[in-house]
C-alpha cells in the first residue's frame, strides 16, 4: 500500500528519475508547453513549481540553486528571467494540466503541460 508516499516512482530508479524530472523541466521551460504522461505531468509539475517559487526572487543564490537542479544554463536564465517575474504575487498553480489523448500504442492517458 502506498498510504501517505510521497512521490511517484514513475518505474524508474532514482537516478533515472531524477534525470527525467530535470529534462522534462528544461524542455517545458524552453517551449512552455510540452506533451507527457499524465503521471509524468502531476510529478513534473510538484517538481517545476517549486524551481518557479525559489526563482521569485532573482539574486545571485538564486540561480547557484536552480542551476544546481536544471544543470543548464540558458534554461536557468530563462526561467529567473522571464518566466518567474510573471508570477511575483501569485501564490502556487503557475502549471496547468489539460488531458488530451489516449496514446495509441500503450493506451496511456496523455496531457498536455503549461504556464498559466
Amino acid at each position: 500500500m502506498r498510504h501517505k508516499h510521497g512521490y511517484r516512482k514513475l518505474n524508474r530508479t532514482s537516478a533515472h528519475r531524477k534525470a527525467l524530472l530535470k529534462n522534462l523541466a528544461i524542455a517545458l521551460i524552453e517551449r512552455e508547453k510540452i506533451e507527457t504522461t499524465v503521471p509524468k505531468a502531476k510529478e513534473l509539475r510538484r517538481y517545476i513549481e517549486r524551481l518557479v517559487t525559489t526563482s521569485r526572487e532573482a539574486d545571485f543564490n538564486t540561480h547557484r540553486t536552480v542551476f544546481a537542479a536544471l544543470q543548464d544554463k540558458e534554461a536557468v536564465k530563462k526561467l529567473i528571467n522571464e518566466i518567474a517575474p510573471k508570477y511575483v504575487g501569485r501564490n502556487g498553480g503557475y502549471t496547468s494540466i489539460i488531458k488530451t489523448r489516449i496514446r495509441k500504442g500503450d493506451a496511456t492517458q496523455m496531457a498536455f503541460i503549461s504556464f498559466v
